[in-house]
């Protein structure tokens, strides 16, 4: 079984910075593939970065250049590192964790409970 616990979510003005952690346990080879996703209010599940087990990494369009994800092994961690915050980018955050390369799809068998991020203009 895997649990997955996020943090680091808050309140920010428009242009500010933000890092999100995802702690994992359990099995981590399931931790291979990873991703955060958002999603604001009316709106559906939008995959924001993924991270493959070899390292490489994935955006959405609209975060590329300002986001950054990686993983320490050591800690199980995923981090997500949100530069040049906007008020669009207000949402709830997700970690998500699979066996299977997903990459920006919302089809991981494992998510977190999310935290907040709420950007003002």
């Amino acid at each position: 079984q895997v649990q997955l616990v996020e943090s680091g979510g808050g309140s920010v003005q428009a242009g500010g910075s933000l890092r999100l952690s995802c702690a994992a346990s359990g099995d981590t080879y399931t931790n291979s593939y990873m991703a955060w996703f958002r999603q604001a209010p009316g709106k559906g599940r939008e995959g924001v970065a993924a991270i493959q087990s070899d390292g490489g990494t994935s955006y959405a369009y609209s975060v590329k250049g300002r986001f950054t994800i990686s993983k320490d092994n050591a800690k199980n961690t995923l981090y997500l590192q949100m530069n040049t915050l906007k008020p669009e980018d207000s949402a709830m955050y997700y970690c998500a964790a699979d066996r299977i390369a997903w990459e920006l799809l919302p089809n991981y068998r494992n998510w977190g409970q999310g935290t907040q991020v709420t950007v003002s203009s």
